[in-house]
């Protein structure tokens, strides 16, 4: 990121969720070149580099975002973490759209405010799709994620309305062992147990984690972006393919299945996006002229390993 208010080529960015996944992962591509990072947390900052906030209060320390070039918000409960119940539903709800709201005014409220404030969002936006593919430009589908990720990319209109370039990552299924949906099949693979779910027909639109983090600096640097983008590789892959590809790569077999009436019994609710089909497309990002490091799944598989 180039920055006017600090030494050229050097940016502070405040990242909210830098110790999930992608924030992680984020937070140390950015500093490993040289720009600073400041985590938002919930307890009180330990040093120089945090800033306190209260998602769920509503609360920023808005002094400690001073001179900030751009915040990143990738906060919020794990939706495949656990079953979804109810409880546990307005927990992620709560997470991300208080999170998100906080945030977002804090941003508005600033004499100086950031150039940019990118908001995490999904895929789940689509909802089911089948076979059918969708880019930026399709409506949202329905059921819990859909109007999820509808308010809760809404609830940065603070700094929309403020003049701040507002970014959505609408990400897809992260490709990594360290984490994510990704994190439970590795082990389950290499333990040679692994399979296909339900029928193996839905599609799975995934992203490595290399370009997750890759495609999140695209957006941080792109002055002229705005708005949502699939964060998805460009050829998204059905769950029958991906076995295929998890035991080729890993070189184990992957002889077995899940039932479609396991699955439900186990995992309940959260099994309807387990066995769902989005096949969602990159287009905004390709337009903008963004490469994918790892294209295809093979490439995504590997580069985890």
């Amino acid at each position: 990121m180039d920055d006017g208010r600090k030494d050229a080529g050097r940016a502070r960015v405040a990242v909210a969720g830098a110790s999930g996944l992608i924030g992680g992962a984020l937070a140390r591509s950015l500093t490993a070149d040289g720009h600073e990072v400041v985590r938002l947390v919930r307890r009180p900052p330990r040093g120089a580099d945090e800033v306190r906030w209260d998602p769920e209060g509503g609360r920023v320390d808005t002094a400690g975002l001073a001179g900030c070039d751009a915040v990143v918000n990738l906060a919020g409960a794990g939706v495949g973490d656990r079953r979804w119940t109810d409880a546990y539903k307005t927990r992620i709800r709560s997470s991300r759209v208080h999170g998100t709201t906080a945030l977002a005014e804090a941003v508005a409220s600033m004499e100086q405010p950031p150039r940019v404030f990118l908001n995490g969002s999904g895929i789940g936006f689509y909802g089911e799709t089948g076979d059918r593919p969708v880019d930026e430009g399709a409506p949202a589908g329905e059921g819990f994620l859909p109007s999820l990720c509808v308010e809760w990319e809404g609830a940065a209109a603070p700094a929309r309305h403020a003049g701040v370039r507002t970014v959505f990552a609408r990400t897809g299924l992260v490709v990594s062992r360290r984490g994510g949906a990704w994190g439970r099949l590795f082990p389950l693979f290499r333990a040679g147990l692994g399979g296909r779910l339900g029928d193996g027909s839905q599609y799975w639109s995934f992203v490595s984690l290399h370009d997750e983090v890759a495609a999140l600096r695209h957006l941080l640097d792109r002055d002229d972006l705005s708005g949502p983008f699939n964060l998805t590789a460009p050829r998204p892959v059905t769950n029958r393919e991906v076995t295929v590809a998890m035991g080729r790569v890993l070189r184990r077999p992957a002889p077995f299945a899940v039932p479609a009436p396991v699955l439900r019994a186990v995992l309940g609710e959260l099994a309807g996006d387990v066995l769902g089909s989005a096949r969602v497309l990159p287009n905004r990002l390709l337009e903008s002229g963004f490469r994918f490091a790892f294209p295809e799944i093979d490439g995504a598989i590997r580069a985890a390993v």
